[in-house]
């Protein structure tokens, strides 16, 4: 076996060039939005495995349509509210000369994706939509270095057990190739076994995620036991109401196409860190991007490079739960730090 990958200098999607992340959030609301934009437009696709996805403008990155490049992704709570955040990015972008010109039109790109926090205990009686102003204020506040835990897209999100949250993690791989995962959890399943060990704990680098290591258990096959389902909605909880949505990123030339393949290979992060993921109720997405110019990278590269996405993600999952905070009115605990 070669020698291991090792996270960035941040240990965030951040890490590949010219990225940059930026929270908002509302502590009453208990919800929030995360962007993520970078200087000049990029390369990007998605693909979606869970049942129940709350999208917009994913269209557009299919690798057979003509959109070459958008000029952000918006991971935000609200359920179908939360798509309005886009429109607030929309208008940071356009008020700052970004976007695709048209003409004499200026449309900035904007794909999003949502989760759903409707029902997490915090208070969702506004009469206006919250949602734009806290799109405008996350792309505000981008830079390289970001929070994570209960911030953002990450505010109020419930994991089967215990708060969700809001996580990112790199790796620099061969070549001096960069990769990163940003996320936002939110799923059905359960991040951590019985026993409260991260599914994810083969791939943990350093206690990045508390260090609590592998379950030593075997047989774990059982139902899901869900205390996020009992405390929203009792014996018979509604077929879509969760949902983890995230972004891959490298800084290798990739086609769009390869972006789509990437975004495919980077699902394997959330299987491996979500026990079940991809149900009918989840609505999973993984978007992927490119910031590399020049030639495009051949399968063999790319292949490492969904490789180490997937590995990427399922860190960021359980870093983004680690890293949870409590607050008033909460459902669920915090992940117990050690």
């Amino acid at each position: 076996m070669g020698a291991a990958y090792k996270p960035g200098p941040r240990n965030a999607i951040t890490d590949v060039a010219g990225l940059r992340v930026g929270n908002a959030q509302d502590e009453t609301l208990k919800s929030g939005v995360t962007v993520l934009t970078a200087a000049a437009p990029f390369t990007a696709s998605v693909q979606v495995m869970g049942g129940a996805p709350g999208t917009r403008e994913t269209d557009l990155l299919a690798p057979d349509k003509s959109v070459a490049a958008v000029d952000a992704l918006v991971l935000s709570g609200g359920s179908a509210y939360g798509l309005d955040a886009c429109s607030g990015v929309m208008d940071g972008l356009r008020a700052a000369g970004r976007g695709l010109w048209l003409g004499g039109a200026l449309i900035p790109l904007v794909p999003g994706a949502i989760l759903f926090d409707l029902l997490n205990g915090g208070a969702k009686d506004w009469r206006d939509n919250p949602y734009r102003a806290l799109g405008r204020a996350a792309l505000d506040a981008a830079a390289p270095d970001f929070a994570l835990g209960s911030v953002g897209a990450g505010t109020g999100a419930l994991a089967a057990n215990e708060k969700g949250g809001l996580g990112s993690a790199s790796l620099v791989i061969g070549g001096g190739v960069t990769v990163g995962a940003l996320v936002a959890v939110n799923p059905v399943g359960s991040v951590t076994t019985p026993d409260g060990h991260f599914w994810a704990a083969p791939f943990e680098i350093d206690g990045e995620f508390g260090g609590k290591g592998v379950d030593p258990a075997a047989g774990l096959c059982a139902p899901l036991s869900s205390a996020k389902s009992r405390a929203l909605f009792g014996p018979a909880p509604p077929a879509r109401a969760n949902t983890t949505i995230a972004i891959v990123a490298t800084d290798r030339a990739l086609t769009k196409a390869q972006c789509h393949r990437l975004a495919v290979a980077a699902h394997d992060g959330i299987a491996r860190a979500i026990v079940p993921a991809h149900t009918p109720g989840d609505g999973d997405l993984v978007f992927a991007l490119t910031t590399g110019e020049g030639p495009a990278a051949s399968d063999v590269e790319l292949g490492e490079i969904g490789h180490a996405a997937a590995l990427c993600l399922s860190r960021a999952i359980a870093r983004g739960v680690h890293a949870a905070t409590p607050a008033p009115g909460d459902l669920l605990p915090c992940y117990p730090r050690i």
